[in-house]
């Protein structure tokens, strides 16, 4: 059974959705609003945060995937090129690095406008997206940041597809 066949009658809220399929993979979550939910998914390098957040004025799924990345002061510039480079290979999406709170963060928004109703299948296809891209470049990040790398020479190291599963 597709993941959509049980809304097909209903429209139902996205973040609902979000809910749902949270349960679905076994995933932790905390619905903190009507309108956000946030868990934790399980990769091969790290647990991300996962946040999905409904804005009914724009109509936007927004999800921020995180982790924990605290660099040395004098590697930043290198980590911010590093970014830079990736986010030029990342098309569904965007890392950003919030110093203040000291995460890693990749981005999305999914525009609904129009009262367009998102699919089960496209938003575990973006968490799925997002969950892949921090394990892809994982390795590259801390490869910069402590391991004095090159932005070329981390990227090297994601080139191939990480394995796994979100």
């Amino acid at each position: 059974m597709a993941l959509s066949e049980q809304y097909l009658e209903d429209e139902i809220h996205p973040i609902d959705i979000v809910e749902t399929l949270a349960a679905h993979h076994d995933w932790d979550f905390d619905r903190i609003a009507d309108d956000q939910i946030a868990m934790a998914v399980e990769g091969q390098w790290r647990t991300y945060s996962i946040t999905l957040a409904w804005s009914p004025y724009d109509e936007t799924l927004r999800m921020v995937c995180s982790f924990e990345m605290e660099p040395p002061e004098d590697r930043i510039p290198a980590l911010l090129d590093g970014l830079n480079a990736v986010n030029d290979q990342c098309w569904a999406g965007a890392f950003t690095y919030w110093a203040e709170q000291k995460l890693m963060v990749y981005r999305y928004g999914l525009v609904l406008a129009g009262g367009q109703i998102a699919s089960p299948e496209q938003i575990d296809t973006m968490i799925g997206a997002a969950v892949l891209s921090a394990e892809r470049f994982y390795p590259a990040f801390q490869l910069i940041v402590w391991a004095g790398r090159s932005t070329e020479e981390a990227l090297q190291v994601a080139i191939a597809e990480a394995y796994g599963r979100a």
